[in-house]
């Protein structure tokens, strides 16, 4: 079933002002694709099809994120090279979207760990208002299924934001240190490693420090080097549980 869109009389000069047509038409789009693939799905449908079972001894890692995860290949390419690491980040995405293709992007690769980088853009409200409640039970889900199809897990701590370029004012820093706080002791009491960037990057204002990142929210090189060097400990831990 395929749905398009139908917008009412009254609320065109809200949708349309200040935008060209060019504007109008990619945000038409957008919303469409929106609607008729909520999860991403064609993301990385045909890449998926093409990757075959892990060889004998392979020691498969799923990366599965939003957009930090999916920049993180393109700002530090050596670091996946020669590695069985596959890369599964959408920009954007929240946790109950990543919860839905979880099985097409994590479980049908047949890893033998998933790191899970998530929630940042649930607080943002990219896909509407989020309790920490329901931020942690999408993540207690993927982690659950994982595990239920014998797949060690790695937890990421939420990195840390003062504030949201693209939503101002949300005042995130004590959600996301709450969730973390919830991440770590969920990890503890059901024996997943919980990789905690949060301590390693944060500034004196419980946002992330300058030297890490571009905007506040992603990282850069700089980060992304750090992010390395705490993630590969992480996933040596999972393999040897």
């Amino acid at each position: 079933m395929v749905f398009t869109f139908e917008i009412k009389a009254q609320d065109i000069p809200q949708l349309v002002e200040g935008k060209t047509n060019e504007q109008l038409v990619k945000d038409y789009k957008w919303m469409e694709n929106r609607l008729n693939d909520w999860p991403n799905f064609k993301m990385f449908r045909d890449e998926n099809a093409m990757i075959p079972p892990p060889k004998p001894g392979e020691d498969r890692v799923v990366f599965m994120g939003n957009s930090i995860t999916q920049s993180w290949s393109d700002a530090s390419p050596e670091f996946f090279e020669g590695k069985p690491y596959i890369e599964r980040g959408i920009s954007g995405q929240t946790t109950p979207q990543m919860l839905v293709r979880f099985r097409a992007d994590v479980v049908d690769l047949k890893p033998k760990v998933v790191v899970i980088l998530a929630g940042t853009n649930d607080v943002a409200g990219n896909t509407g208002p989020a309790t920490n409640e329901m931020i942690q039970d999408n993540l207690a889900s993927m982690a659950e299924i994982a595990s239920a199809n014998g797949i060690k897990v790695v937890l990421s701590s939420i990195l840390p934001v003062y504030d949201y370029p693209w939503r101002r004012g949300l005042n995130p820093s004590q959600r996301i240190i709450d969730i973390n706080t919830w991440m770590k002791k969920y990890c503890e009491e059901h024996g997943h490693i919980y990789l905690d960037y949060f301590s390693a990057m944060v500034d004196e204002r419980n946002g992330m420090d300058s030297t890490y990142t571009y905007d506040g929210v992603h990282a850069n090189k700089t980060g992304y080097t750090l992010m390395e060097s705490l993630v590969e400990p992480a996933i040596q831990k999972a393999l040897e549980q």
